[in-house]
């Protein structure tokens, strides 16, 4: 007898776990990874079901750093059953209201105000044994992204012998900057798509599975300066330093609001140059196209805040020099 499709396993386990034969099971979302996400209906109570094929992800470690956001009192879904041999997850359904819609200059200090709290419950309390350190091999293996599919891919650019000296120097700035922050457990995706407004204890948080332990300023940068959406520079400033009050009220060893800053810029630079490279290689890898709409907010926030650093201006200029004017959302000929 030939094995069911993966549709129908996901039915059949989905229904097995609720008890339920008749339990009906359609798409909630995709994901940038392979997983993707179902919503199932029992009992006059919603469910989400999560498929990571094996072979393509691994639930495990999503499985285990639930766990420890859970224990820190994060609000992530909370698990009903999960199958790691085949791939599947059984969990609360938080909902569909992702924060990045509800955001309006006037919800924003109380919504942001929220994802804050919750990011200090994590750094504050989350388990960060174990986990992988974001160390020099991992920050630079990140930006290497940015010349691969965004130069030479995207743009058709190879720096030369002496500019690639520039987009070194750099990045040997950014590792120093990250590494000499307090380290701390980092979500690495806590932005406006992974937050969802929920009517208890809101945000709810989703899509952790990489956390590491790494800068503090990480997260906090991911949120403050997103992919998604862009918002004055005064007010983001105003949110971060208001963050690094709550960080020294904790105890957290925090520079000056100058030095901090710095580091929350440096921070942010070092995940947008990766983002870059990352936007492009969904497109051409992996045939995500909506990506590259969004490239143009993301150079935005790399040249603006690049050139107002001496270790990171002349990259700023060699990627000028790169784009030249091109429209980032127009896949290379």
């Amino acid at each position: 007898m030939p094995l069911p499709d993966r549709a129908e396993l996901r039915l059949q386990w989905t229904r097995q776990m609720l008890d339920d034969p008749e339990a009906p099971l359609v798409r909630a979302s995709n994901d940038a990874s392979f997983r993707s996400y179902w919503r199932a209906r029992s009992l006059g109570r919603d469910w989400i079901v999560m498929d990571a094929p094996p072979g393509k992800e691994d639930i495990r470690p999503w499985l285990e750093v639930a766990s420890r956001l859970a224990r820190a009192g994060v609000h992530v879904p909370e698990i009903q059953a999960a199958d790691p041999e085949r791939g599947f997850v059984l969990m609360e359904d938080l909902g569909d209201r992702i924060l990045l819609p509800e955001l309006t200059a006037t919800s924003a200090d109380r919504l942001y105000g929220q994802a804050l709290d919750a990011l200090l419950a994590v750094q504050l309390h989350a388990d960060t044994a174990g986990l992988p350190e974001y160390d020099e091999a991992r920050l630079v293996a990140e930006m290497e992204l940015m010349p691969e599919w965004f130069l030479k891919r995207h743009l058709g650019f190879v720096p030369e012998c002496e500019q690639w000296d520039v987009v070194e120097s750099a990045f040997r700035a950014l590792v120093t900057s990250a590494q000499s922050q307090p380290q701390v457990f980092v979500h690495r995706d806590y932005h406006s798509r992974n937050l969802l407004v929920t009517e208890v204890a809101s945000p709810g948080v989703i899509d952790f599975q990489d956390a590491v332990r790494g800068p503090v300023t990480y997260d906090l940068v991911s949120l403050l300066r997103d992919c998604y959406i862009e918002w004055p520079v005064e007010r983001v400033q105003g949110w971060a330093l208001e963050y690094r009050e709550k960080l020294a009220a904790a105890g957290f060893a925090v520079p000056g609001e100058a030095a901090f800053l710095r580091a929350f810029d440096l921070m942010g630079l070092q995940r947008h140059l990766k983002v870059l490279g990352i936007f492009c290689r969904l497109w051409y890898r992996d045939g995500k196209a909506g990506y590259l709409m969004d490239l143009p907010l993301v150079w935005k926030y790399v040249r603006e805040v690049g050139a107002r650093h001496a270790e990171t201006a002349p990259l700023v200029a060699l990627l000028e020099s790169a784009i030249a004017g091109r429209d980032l959302t127009l896949p290379a000929p």
